[in-house]
C-alpha cells in the first residue's frame, strides 16, 4: 500500500506526478480557488484553534480602524491578523499530512508538528507587539490615562 499513486494523480511526463485541478487560464484559477475555499472550510470545521483565531480576528478587525493612525498603520494591523490565520492553516496542514503518514510516535513528525506550532506562536507574538504598540499610541495620543 505504501508509495501507491492516487487514482486522481496524473503523470504529465515520466518523472512528474501532479494532482492539481485541471484546466488552463481562468478555469484553472477558478478550480484553484475552489480548492482554497475547501481548505478554509476544512480548517473551520476541524481545527478549533483556527476557529478561535478567526473569531479573534473578526472581533479585533473593527478596532483596527479605531486604533490606526494612517492607512499604512491600518494595513499593518490587518496583515498581523491575517498572518496568524495563515500560520494556523499551515500548521494544520502539517499536522494533517503528518497524521496521514503515521499516527504512531515518530521523532521527525513530532519535530515537524512542533515547528508548525512555533510558527503560530511567532505569528501571535508579532500580532501582540503590533497591537500593543497601536494601543499604546492611541492611549498616549488621546491622553486616556
Amino acid at each position: 500500500m505504501k508509495n501507491k499513486i492516487p487514482q486522481t494523480a496524473k503523470l504529465e511526463s515520466p518523472h512528474v506526478l501532479v494532482n492539481k485541478p485541471n484546466g488552463k487560464g481562468v478555469l484553472r484559477i477558478l478550480k484553484a480557488m475552489q480548492c482554497s475555499i475547501r481548505g478554509f472550510i476544512f480548517a473551520w470545521r476541524h481545527e478549533s484553534a483556527f476557529r478561535q483565531e478567526l473569531i479573534m480576528a473578526c472581533v479585533m478587525l473593527p478596532f483596527a480602524f479605531v486604533l490606526s493612525s494612517s492607512i499604512q498603520h491600518l494595513v499593518v494591523l490587518i496583515i498581523s491578523l491575517l498572518f496568524v490565520l495563515f500560520a494556523e492553516i499551515i500548521n494544520s496542514a502539517i499536522e494533517a499530512l503528518a497524521d496521514a503518514v503515521t499516527l504512531e510516535n515518530n521523532a521527525l513528525i513530532g519535530r515537524a508538528k512542533d515547528m508548525g506550532s512555533s510558527a503560530v506562536f511567532i505569528s501571535l507574538t508579532i500580532l501582540t507587539v503590533i497591537w500593543v504598540e497601536a494601543i499604546w499610541r492611541y492611549v498616549t495620543l488621546h491622553q486616556i490615562f
